[in-house]
C-alpha cells in the first residue's frame, strides 16, 4: 500500500453562495491530489504522456460527510491500495485543519495507449516505482 498527503487551501472562487466547497470543485482537489502523488513516487503525468500514454478516468465515487469552507487548509490523504495493472485505483479521504474527516472517494483510471486509444498495460517505471510498497 502507499500513502502520500497534499495539502490544498479552498479558494472564495470554489464556494458556493453558502460559503462550502462546490461539489463539483472536488474532483479537480482529487486530480491535483492524484498528479502529486504520482509524482511523489518519481514520475510525472508529463513523463507518461510523453511516452505515449495517457490516463482517463473511468471510475469516480464520493461521498460527502461534512461541508469544506473558504479559506480551510484541506489534507488529502490518496492511498493506492493495490498494484495498478490496465487500471488504476486510488482512495481518497479529504479532512479539514481540525482533522474532521470531510470526504471520502475512489477513482479508477486506465492507462490507454495514446496513439490506439486502447488499453494498454500500466508502464513498467509505474510499476518499478510501486513495488516495494506491496
Amino acid at each position: 500500500m502507499y500513502t502520500n498527503k497534499v495539502e490544498i487551501r479552498v479558494r472564495y472562487a470554489e464556494t458556493d453562495q453558502m460559503g462550502y466547497v462546490y461539489y463539483g470543485n472536488y474532483a479537480t482537489y482529487l486530480e491535483v491530489a492524484r498528479v502529486e502523488t504520482i509524482r511523489s513516487f518519481g514520475i510525472s503525468y508529463k513523463a507518461l504522456e510523453e511516452m505515449g500514454v495517457m490516463m482517463p478516468v473511468l471510475e469516480y465515487k464520493t461521498k460527502f460527510i461534512r461541508p469544506a469552507k473558504y479559506d480551510d487548509l484541506l489534507t488529502i490523504v490518496v492511498v493506492i491500495k493495490t498494484l495498478p495493472n490496465v487500471r488504476f485505483t486510488f482512495d481518497y479521504e479529504i479532512y479539514n485543519e481540525q482533522n474532521q474527516l470531510l470526504n471520502v472517494s475512489e477513482t479508477t483510471l486506465v492507462f490507454v495507449d495514446a496513439t490506439t486509444m486502447k488499453p494498454t498495460p500500466a508502464p513498467q517505471n509505474v510499476i518499478s516505482a510501486l513495488k516495494e510498497f506491496f
